[in-house]
C-alpha cells in the first residue's frame, strides 16, 4: 500500500515507517501537526508530541518525500476513550491534514503511526482513518518495549531525548543525550521504578536526527536550550528547545551542508475542520420492500433469560440472493431488538452464517449498513462468519444469531490498525467482548497479523497461528486461553485434508500444554472442545477457532460451588431413566456456580441405542429430540440452573440426517412443549418463540478426527 506517515519526530513514528517498508509498503508522504506559535515547544495535548517541531521541516529533504504540515487549532475537547467527531477538537486537525494529503495524492490508502500502548491515540487515528477510508498501520502496537527499544537502536534509529518527566531522569543531564547511550539507564529505571523503557508512560520523548530512511541527509543539532517546566526534586520536567541545526548530506565525500530544504516538498495545510458530525448512512426504502416481500418466510427464536439472551432469525427456502436475505434477517432482528427497548449497542456477539463464502464481500457490505460504530458507542459486537449448507438444509441464504445484554457493562476490544500484535478488525466488528465475566472472542483465523495473509503451510500451521492470535487477545484482558477457556469451537473447512484434520486436536492440546507450562496459574479451567465441519471459511481458511473464556470479575454474586448445587431429583419422564451411558453423551462445565456450559453429542451409535424395533423413522427422530431435551433439562436441574438462565442453545445437525428443516424443528418444538406442559408452564414462563436455533453442518464431534455426530447441542446458561 502507499502510505502517508504521521511523524512527530519521535523514534516511534520513524521506526514504524521502517516497519512499513519491511512489510512491502511504500512511504509516499509525511504528515505533521505543530503549534500555531513556532516559539512554543509543547502544547497541552493528549494526542500530539510537538517538542522539536522546529526541526521536522527538514524531514522532507532528508527523505526526499513531500511533507504536509498543519498548525493545531483545536484542543482536547472529547476526552473519553472512544472518539466521536467533535468540532474544534485537536483530532479534527488531523482529519483536515490527512484529508488534504489524500486529495493531493489519491493513490494513498494507508496511514502509519507509532502507537505502542496508548489506546487513546490509536483509537483516534483509527477513527480518522475510518472516516477517510484509509487503513491504519501500527506495527509497533503491543510490542515488548524492552525488545522494541533494542530493535530500534540496532536498526539505526539515531534519536536524542528532547523531554524528560520521570523519576531518575534529569533535564540538565539527559536532554540531548543519544538513545543508545541512554538505553542502559532506561533499563535500570524500569527495574527500579517500573518505568516504560520506550517512554509510553510519558517518561521521555525523543527526536530522530538520523535513520536508514534519511537517504539524502542527516540532521545535526548545533545548539539548544534546556527549558525547565517543573523543578520538582523527584521528577523534574524539562524540554529541549533547538536553536541552531543544519543538514549534512549523505553519499558525498565532502558532506556538504544543506542550506535549505528542497523547494516544493513542504506544504502548509489550511482550512477549517468540520463543524457538525458527519451523517451516517441510512437504509434505503428498497430494504423495507425486500423485508415486506419475504416476511412470510421469516423464522425467529429467542432464549428465556431476561438480561442476556439470544435472538436468531432465518428464512425458509430462498428465491433471492445473499444480499436480499441478509437485509431481511437483519431488519427483522433490528425490529425485535427495538421491541425490547434496546438497540444495536446492546449486542455483544453476532454469528453470521451465509450459504456461499464467495458472497462474503456482498454480505459484509449489507452488514455494515445495519451495524456501525456510530450506533454502538460502547463498542461494536464481536463476530464469527461461517459458510453453512443452508440451502441444502432448506434455509435461506443468510442466517444471523445475536447475543444481547440489557445493560452497557460490556468491555470491547476493537483494534482496527494492522500491527504485529493480532489480526486487525477493520470495520464494525471487534476482536473480543467481555460481559459479566464471559469473554466472547471473535472467530480467529490463522492470519499473520502484519501482513493479514493466511499461513500457507496447511491446517496445522493455521491452527497454531489462530491460537497465537487468540492468546494475544486474551492477554489484553489479563488472562490466557490455556487457563481461562471454557469452550473452544473449532470450525474445520471441508477442504482440509483428512490426514491433517486427524492431527488438529493433538496439536491443539500440545499448544495449550506448552502455554500452561510457561505460566504460574493455580486455577486452570478444563475446556470443552467442539469441532464442526463446514463447507468453507473466510479467506478460504482451513480452520477458524472461536474461544469462550471465563474472566473473574469483582462482583457481588455469591460464589456457589457445584457440590452444593447437586441434587438428586426424579428424571424418569418420557420413559427415560438415568443410565451410565447417558453421561457419555454429555460434557458439562460449571464455573463458580455462575456459568453452566453443556455440549450434548448424539452419534449414530447413540441413535442405535435409542432405536425401537417397532418405530419408524419419524418415531425414531422424535425419540432422539426428546432424549436431547431430557438430558439438557436433567443437566440444568442437577446443577441448580433453569431454562430461564439460558442465553443460547444451538442444535447443530448434520445434513447427512436427511430430514427437512421443518420436520426437525417441529420435533424439537414438540419436545420442548412437552417439557413445558409437565412443569405446568413454569419451565418457559410464557415464551412464544422457540428457545433453540437449528444450525445445519456437515459434521461435528468432540475430536477433529471423528466428526460423526448426527446432532450436537451447545447450551450456555448464565446465572445473574
Amino acid at each position: 500500500m502507499k502510505v502517508v506517515a504521521l511523524v512527530s519526530g519521535g523514534k516511534d513514528s520513524c521506526f514504524v515507517m521502517m516497519k512499513c517498508i519491511q512489510y512491502g509498503h511504500q512511504i509516499v508522504a509525511l504528515a505533521n501537526l505543530l503549534p500555531v506559535d513556532d516559539s512554543v515547544d509543547e502544547l497541552d495535548s493528549y494526542m500530539y508530541q510537538t517538542v522539536g517541531h522546529q526541526i521536522i521541516v527538514s524531514y522532507a529533504e532528508c527523505m526526499n518525500v513531500p511533507l504536509f504540515r498543519r498548525r493545531i487549532r483545536g484542543s482536547s475537547r472529547h476526552q473519553k476513550l472512544s472518539y466521536q467527531m467533535t468540532p474544534d477538537d485537536e483530532v479534527e486537525d488531523m482529519f483536515v491534514l490527512l484529508n488534504e494529503v489524500k486529495r493531493q495524492i489519491p493513490s494513498i490508502t494507508a496511514v502509519s503511526s507509532g502507537a505502542i500502548a496508548s489506546d487513546y491515540q490509536r483509537l483516534r487515528v483509527e477513527s480518522i482513518c475510518s472516516r477517510l477510508g484509509l487503513v491504519s498501520l501500527a506495527f509497533l502496537w503491543k510490542q515488548d518495549q524492552t525488545l522494541l527499544l533494542q530493535e530500534m537502536i540496532a536498526n539505526g534509529i539515531k534519536a536524542i531525548l528532547v523531554k524528560v518527566a520521570a523519576i531518575g531522569l534529569d533535564p540538565s543531564k539527559h536532554l540531548g543525550k543519544d538513545l543508545a547511550f541512554m538505553e542502559p539507564h532506561l533499563l535500570k529505571l524500569k527495574e527500579l521504578y517500573g518505568s516504560n523503557v520506550c517512554g509510553e508512560g510519558g517518561e521521555y520523548e525523543t527526536l530522530t536526527l538520523d535513520c536508514p530512511l534519511f537517504t539524502n541527509a542527516r540532521i545535526v543539532l548545533d545548539e539548544f536550550e534546556v527549558k525547565l517546566h517543573s523543578p520538582d526534586s523527584i521528577a523534574p520536567v524539562g524540554v529541549l528547545h533547538p536553536t541552531i541545526f543544519h543538514l549534512e548530506k549523505k553519499g558525498s565525500a565532502d558532506s556538504n551542508s544543506v542550506e535549505e530544504e528542497e523547494p516544493g516538498l513542504v506544504f502548509e495545510v489550511q482550512g477549517d475542520g468540520p463543524n457538525t458530525p458527519e451523517p451516517t448512512c441510512l437504509l434505503d426504502n428498497g430494504i423495507v420492500d425486500v423485508v415486506e416481500h419475504t416476511r412470510n418466510r421469516v423464522n425467529l427464536s429467542k432464549t428465556g433469560k431476561e438480561n442476556t439472551f439470544s435472538i436468531c432469525c432465518w428464512l425458509e427456502d430462498s428465491s433471492t440472493g445473499v444480499k436480499e436475505d441478509l437485509e431481511t434477517v437483519l431488519k427483522e432482528i433490528e425490529t425485535q431488538i427495538l421491541k425490547h427497548g434496546l438497540n444495536w449497542q446492546n449486542v455483544l456477539y453476532i454469528h453470521l452464517y451465509i450459504s456461499d463464502m464467495n458472497e462474503f464481500a456482498v454480505a459484509n457490505e449489507t452488514y455494515v449498513k445495519f451495524i456501525t460504530q456510530e450506533k454502538c458507542p460502547f463498542g461494536v459486537p464481536s463476530r464469527s462468519t461461517i459458510e453453512l449448507p443452508l440451502v441444502e438444509a432448506g434455509f435461506g441464504k443468510a442466517y444471523v444469531e445475536v447475543l444481547i445484554a440489557n445493560d452497557h457493562r460490556k468491555r470491547v476490544l476493537h483494534v482496527q490498525s494492522i500491527s504485529s500484535w493480532a489480526p486487525s478488525c477493520i470495520g464494525p466488528y471487534s476482536q473480543a467482548t467481555l460481559h459479566k465475566g464471559v469473554l466472547h472472542m471473535a472467530g480467529q483465523l490463522g492470519l499473520d497479523p502484519p501482513t493479514m495473509n493466511l499461513r500457507n503451510e496447511g491446517a496445522i500451521a493455521e491452527l497454531n497461528q489462530a491460537l497465537t492470535n487468540s492468546e494475544a487477545i486474551a492477554e489484553s484482558f489479563r488472562c490466557s486461553i490455556s487457563s481461562s477457556a471454557v469452550l473452544f469451537v473449532v470450525f474445520c473447512s471441508a477442504r482440509t485434508q483428512q490426514s491433517e484434520r486427524n492431527q488438529l486436536h493433538e496439536k491443539f492440546v500440545s499448544f495449550l500444554d506448552l502455554a500452561k507450562s510457561s505460566q504460574r496459574v493455580s486455577n486452570v479451567l478444563d475446556p470443552i472442545f467442539l469441532y464442526i465441519l463446514v463447507p468453507d471459511l473466510p479467506k478460504r481458511a482451513l480452520v477458524e477457532v472461536k474461544p469462550v473464556l471465563y474472566v473473574e470479575e469483582d462482583t457481588e454474586t455469591d460464589d456457589e460451588t457445584r457440590k452444593e448445587e447437586l441434587g438428586e431429583g426424579d428424571y424418569s419422564y418420557w420413559g427415560y431413566k438415568p443410565d451410565k451411558w447417558h453421561q457419555d453423551c454429555v460434557q458439562t462445565r460449571i464455573i463458580d456456580g455462575k456459568m453452566c456450559l453443556t455440549v450434548l453429542s448424539i452419534s449414530a451409535e447413540v441413535m442405535r441405542k435409542l432405536h425401537e424395533p417397532s418405530g419408524d423413522e419419524e418415531q425414531q427422530l422424535k425419540r432422539v429430540s426428546r432424549f436431547c431435551v431430557y438430558l439438557l433439562d436433567k443437566t440444568l436441574s442437577e446443577n441448580s440452573f433453569s431454562w430461564q438462565d439460558t442465553t443460547s442453545l444451538r442444535i447443530h445437525f448434520s445434513t447427512s440426517l436427511g430430514v427437512s428443516l421443518k420436520r426437525l424443528s417441529d420435533m424439537f418444538e414438540t419436545a420442548f412443549e412437552g417439557l413445558n406442559e409437565m412443569s405446568h408452564g413454569v419451565t418457559f414462563n410464557g415464551l412464544k418463540e422457540s428457545v433453540f436455533n437449528l444450525v445445519p453442518v456437515l459434521g461435528a464431534g468432540n475430536s477433529s478426527s471423528s466428526l460423526d455426530n448426527v446432532i450436537t447441542c451447545e447450551l450456555f446458561s448464565l446465572r445473574s
